[in-house]
């Protein structure tokens, strides 16, 4: 089923920003290779440890459990109190084992083994709303493992995106995440998910930073809202 979503008045000026943005990103920070991250389950797990942290800890957490587990079959017959020690690192412990056991034994009762390939298969919106029936797991988890994962036209919003995106202008102000997904898939081609997503992530953490944006050094300053505004 496909998501409907209301679009602004003004989406045809937000959708024609696209285009020069793109082609700004891609000569500052290159253009990004579609390529798969970590197998599906992998990516899966990944991504809940990442939620409410930071990259360092979240993979601090999953090199934890890579070690402390052989197989993503013994950390989900484990007992929880271990799972919640291997992944202490990332924060929430007690929340996110349960959540990493709770999909794993998901997808083994459904599917009589820990894979999750046919969601590459699946009509996308559908993929989606199977991702999300997962405890744990919102719109940037999902899209982000069909995205990294199976390499399909998913667009993740993270933070840094949400937060570009709404001072560029793709995005209204004040629009929650989990809506800003699929305003974005509208806004952005789906071959170029992968590399603008990446792209966008950069241009957040080193120039449109959260406190203070480097307008002065930024690319995008002829098409980006919050800087015409300033100039007023």
């Amino acid at each position: 089923m496909v998501q409907m979503i209301a679009l602004p008045t003004d989406f045809d000026r937000r959708r024609a920003k696209y285009a020069p943005v793109s082609a700004l990103l891609r000569e500052v920070f290159g253009y990004p290779e579609w390529r798969p991250f970590l197998p599906p389950i992998d990516e899966l797990v990944d991504c809940i440890l990442s939620q409410s942290t930071n990259d360092r800890n979240r993979d601090r957490a999953f090199d934890g459990l890579k070690t402390v587990f052989p197989t993503w079959e013994a950390v989900m017959q484990a007992p929880t109190e271990d799972v919640i020690a291997a992944i202490r690192p990332a924060g929430l412990a007690n929340q996110k084992a349960p959540r990493i056991q709770g999909a794993l034994r998901r997808i083994y009762e459904e599917r009589g083994a820990l894979d999750i390939g046919f969601l590459a298969e699946m009509p996308l919106d559908d993929a989606k709303a199977w991702l999300m029936s997962l405890e744990g797991v919102g719109p940037k988890t999902a899209a982000i493992v069909l995205c990294f994962a199976f390499t399909r036209p998913a667009f993740p919003v993270d933070t840094h995106v949400h937060r570009a995106g709404q001072r560029i202008g793709f995005l209204q102000e004040g629009i929650s995440a989990d809506r800003a997904h699929p305003m974005m898939e509208r806004i952005v081609p789906p071959e170029d998910h992968f590399a603008f997503h990446l792209n966008l992530i950069r241009l957040g953490r080193e120039i449109c930073q959260a406190r203070r944006p480097r307008c002065e050094v930024c690319p995008l300053t002829e098409h980006c809202d919050y800087f015409q505004a300033a100039r007023l």
